[in-house]
């Protein structure tokens, strides 16, 4: 589906234009063309190709989605691939943006994202002095923002993170608490995917031998991979707490039944000792000491009772109970 089509030129736009009047604006110097889809068909993309001249490679991509993110070079074009990360409740839905920028074009292909990019449009257009840049500003503005739509994802996570801490360090360690930190992890995975590659194409734009198309933006470009070193930095760091927590809670488990296993274990012992005496005048032997004692039975229960006081003050005392 088509979203917007527009000519821009020397950082101002021109107009809304329709698919077919696209080489005309084209061809004039210092203009370009923004076009922005979501889930297209095949032939959309394959129109726009013989407009602009796409690579087969691209599109061929853009086409099947679910790609790794990237940064290519064709010629004198560049080809983006972002995963664009949404939260949905306790899971982190991943949809797919695909960027084709040349010297006189930008295509965003947007499918699985319910979150559309139409403020990085509205953006631009208030920066007149930077959208004189052409298409290599646009690349960075799409790139910048779907980057920024990060770090709420990660904002998020750190506070389940804690709720979970909270509730590890709370008397609740538990299985509940080893299944939530599996799923933040897996979470966690997901952004890690979406943030690692995507840093080592951010670094062709910068430094070095810079694209064309992004001369004079590299200062741009290596803010945007400040803010990936940022994200994959807090990934690590709370990968690595899950780690943390979840041996944590494996060892208050652990803790938790250790303790169990002791009270039981004096709780057995106190009945052990009146059990011990109890069989011992309970055989029926004919001749046993203190058997026809008019004072055996009360004696009897007073040691049982001094016996399992004193053991119980033990105890106490260890903190066994």
């Amino acid at each position: 589906m088509l979203i917007t089509c527009a000519a821009y030129q020397n950082g101002r736009k021109l107009a809304d234009i329709a698919v077919s009047e696209i080489r005309a604006y084209t061809a004039r110097p210092d203009c370009f063309v923004w076009v922005a889809l979501k889930d297209p068909e095949a032939q959309e993309l394959l129109d726009l190709q013989k407009e602009f001249g796409l690579h087969d490679l691209a599109v061929e991509d853009a086409m099947r989605g679910h790609q790794r993110p990237k940064i290519e070079e064709y010629g004198d074009s560049i080809f983006a691939v972002l995963h664009m990360l949404e939260p949905s409740g306790h899971e982190v839905h991943v949809g797919e943006v695909n960027i084709f920028s040349g010297p006189h074009y930008v295509v965003s292909v947007r499918r699985g994202a319910e979150h559309g990019l139409s403020e990085v449009r509205a953006r631009s257009e208030r920066e007149p002095d930077l959208l004189r840049f052409g298409s290599g500003y646009v690349l960075y503005a799409l790139m910048d923002a779907v980057v920024d739509r990060y770090f709420p994802v990660i904002d998020a996570l750190e506070a389940d993170l804690e709720q979970i801490e909270e509730q590890i360090f709370g008397n609740q360690a538990g299985r509940a608490n080893i299944e939530a930190l599996y799923a933040l992890k897996q979470r966690l995975g997901v952004v890690k995917h979406a943030v690692a590659p995507l840093m080592e194409g951010v670094g062709k734009l910068f430094g070095g031998r810079t694209p064309p198309l992004c001369t004079h933006l590299q200062d741009y470009f290596r803010d945007v991979s400040d803010h990936l070193a940022r994200l994959n930095g807090t990934i690590e760091g709370l990968r690595d707490t899950v780690t943390t927590a979840l041996s944590v809670n494996l060892s208050l488990i652990n803790i938790q039944e250790a303790e169990v296993v002791k009270r039981l274990a004096s709780y057995a012992a106190l009945v052990a000792v009146p059990t011990l005496i109890a069989g011992i005048y309970g055989m029926n032997f004919r001749h046993m000491p203190e058997l026809d004692w008019i004072y055996g039975y009360p004696v009897t229960l007073g040691v049982m009772a001094a016996i399992d006081l004193y053991l119980f003050r033990l105890f106490r005392k260890a903190k066994w109970l």
